[in-house]
């Protein structure tokens, strides 16, 4: 009798509780029917007052309740009153606005903290109430769709707070705050090196076998058990035997000291990779040294130690001091140095560098200096360098996290209740390795995502894939070309529009710097799609069809704008032509009244084109007054 009274007790007065996206400084979806929802005891009633007006609901069996909010217009802040039996849970600083949902990969994660050197002037004016962001903690689940997300808040664009905003969804939120003067919140839920596998739900990949039966084989928690736990001891007894037998590591022959006898020590010119001068070097760990001379004028204040890009980690020391490390190859490397570690006249540098697969090294085309306000020591050139110790290469890890399903149901699922204004995409690099199937892949997210929320129009704005890698002399295939075409194509989806950014990558660097731009960009197609403005030119050219004229090949496009323009020069670059044997060269190309005529001499009975068919089409540029660039395309469609 007194345990039935003690659960009675219990149900009747279990605390409300909210989700975190329900929480001070949300910012909601304005002009739709809001859901606010929770949980408390079975039963209980639960009063929510917004705006003077009161709302009641009452939980289910499974404690679940949740309130309908008419629509409501921009404006706030607000605050809503939430009661139970016995709890009051208030939720400060509400405003009502638009909400996008921003997800991907490592292009939409990445914080504009990484970026801050090029954006210095952005950061500082950032000071926005009406800017807002909620990152969603990187989770998968494999076997349940999760109601709740383990933590999360609202929070305001300052100098501080924005270098944790995605640089991309951040740029996209100020832009249309300027244009709209609504607030604007922004859901982060991004995830470095994902596929689009991950944030699909598992009833849509029961169209693609092969992703739906790995996600059944990951729903065995002792399977993931014992992936993680064979990866981390390879991983863990590699460094260790690394370290171990690092002759640079050795207490009585550090060197990372400042002076100590280099005359053994081999020269390399820095950046580069030492397996192209040196290839019998492979991986491990790789010293590098330099003396530099230091003027006077950069001692005694702060100042920076930039060492471009690194693979795969590093470990800096300034005179024998550490400085600062990295422990993997894709973060810039900006090391502050203390005032006074500089001495006016020579200095040393010592550099460690941990290669573990593939070639180690320092990436080429990125700065490497030392600066202090206005002065800069270039580190560019000869460096001494020796091998510590040297290893097998370490085996790739696999990346649990990664899998079919998993980032959708920790990570999507429970965000569908809340009402937002649409989406923001930018993922692909990991799925270039078949990129003929992501045009199904990202067709059934779209459909899968507008499902979840219930609203088959929501908007979806995605990023086209940017130039990267080594650029070809010859026209060549490309997987990076096919994956961009696979998301052109996507384009005949409803309410979808593309952001071309095949101007704004880095042959050396997969998280190109140009953030801003490319914000902008899918702002332009917000102001059409999400927001209707009709006349806005939101895109570049987008290549139509082709009609063969004897010689020659004529080009249709859509959105060529104000008219297509050849940017930078007069000559029509990344033009390739083919005839009937399928072997494309180097054309010449001109736009005669909004169309391009392409030919060569080379080839008398012409079938097809290709502009921009490259990882990294070199200077691309074909453009619409508007100076949005033309999408990538091929006329063909041969395999």
């Amino acid at each position: 009798m007194i345990a039935l009274m003690l659960l009675f007790s219990i149900q009747l007065f279990a605390q409300v509780k909210l989700p975190k996206l329900i929480s001070d400084g949300m910012i909601l979806q304005r002009n739709v029917d809001l859901n606010v929802w929770g949980w408390a005891g079975k039963g209980e009633t639960v009063t929510l007052t917004f705006r003077a007006k009161s709302y009641n609901a009452v939980a289910n069996e499974q404690g679940e309740w949740k309130v309908k909010l008419p629509k409501q217009k921009a404006g706030g802040p607000y605050t809503m009153l939430i009661k139970g039996n016995a709890t009051e849970i208030t939720v400060n600083d509400i405003l009502i606005g638009d909400v996008w949902l921003a997800s991907g990969q490592s292009n939409m994660e990445l914080p504009m903290r990484r970026v801050s050197p090029y954006y210095e002037n952005e950061i500082k004016n950032s000071d926005c109430k009406y800017i807002r962001q909620f990152y969603v903690p990187q989770k998968y689940n494999f076997n349940s769709q999760e109601t709740d997300l383990v933590s999360g808040s609202w929070k305001s664009a300052n100098p501080k707070s924005v270098l944790d905003f995605s640089a991309i969804s951040y740029f996209f939120a100020k832009n249309i705050y300027d244009k709209f003067h609504v607030p604007i919140g922004i859901i982060n839920a991004s995830l470095g090196g994902s596929p689009i596998e991950a944030w699909l739900s598992e009833d849509a990949l029961k169209t693609f076998p092969d992703y739906y039966n790995e996600l059944q084989r990951f729903k065995n928690k002792e399977l993931i058990q014992h992936i993680e736990q064979d990866d981390n001891t390879r991983i863990a007894n590699w460094y260790s035997t690394l370290n171990k037998n690092d002759e640079g590591h050795k207490s009585d022959a550090l060197w990372s000291k400042p002076d100590i006898d280099v005359s053994d020590w081999n020269t390399m010119k820095i950046p580069g990779y030492w397996a192209d001068s040196h290839p019998e070097i492979k991986n491990g760990v790789v010293w590098f040294r330099r003396k530099i001379n230091i003027p006077a004028s950069l001692t005694g204040k702060l100042s920076t130690l930039i060492l471009g890009r690194i693979v795969d980690a590093d470990s800096a020391f300034i005179n024998g001091v550490f400085v600062g490390t990295t422990s993997y190859q894709y973060p810039p490397r900006r090391y502050t140095l203390p005032a006074g570690l500089l001495k006016a006249g020579e200095n040393t540098i010592v550099v460690r560098v941990v290669s573990n697969i593939g070639d180690g090294g320092f990436v080429s085309d990125k700065r490497y200096a030392i600066v202090a306000d206005n002065d800069t020591v270039d580190l560019a050139g000869e460096w001494n360098f020796k091998p510590g110790a040297q290893m097998n290469p370490l085996a790739g890890q696999t990346f649990v996290r990664w899998k079919p399903a998993g980032l959708y149901n920790a990570m999507i699922a429970p965000l569908t209740e809340y009402g937002i204004k649409g989406f923001l995409w930018y993922q692909g690099e990991s799925n270039t390795g078949n990129p003929i199937e992501y045009q199904a892949l990202l067709s059934k997210l779209i459909q899968n995502w507008r499902g979840s929320w219930k609203q088959k129009n929501l908007p979806f704005l995605y990023v086209q894939l940017p130039n990267f890698m080594k650029s070809s002399s010859v026209p060549s295939e490309s997987n990076w070309a096919l994956l961009r075409e696979s998301q052109f194509k996507t384009l005949s989806v409803p309410y979808t529009g593309m952001a071309v950014a095949i101007d704004l990558g880095e042959w050396n660097d997969i998280h190109p710097v140009h953030k801003k731009p490319v914000g902008d960009r899918l702002a332009l197609i917000a102001q059409k799609i999400g927001y209707g403005d009709t006349n806005v030119v939101c895109s570049g050219p987008l290549f139509q069809s082709q009609k063969i004229v004897k010689d020659s090949i004529f080009l249709f496009f859509n959105n060529i704008g104000s008219g297509l323009v050849v940017k930078g020069s007069q000559h029509l670059n990344c033009m390739a032509i083919a005839g009937p044997d399928k072997k494309f060269v180097w054309a010449s190309a001109r736009i005669l009244n909004n169309k391009i005529v392409v030919w060569s001499n080379k080839v008398t009975n012409p079938v097809a084109v290709r502009y921009a068919w490259a990882d990294n089409p070199e200077n691309a540029n074909l453009y619409n007054q508007e100076g949005l660039p033309a999408s990538p395309f091929r006329t063909d469609t041969w395999k």
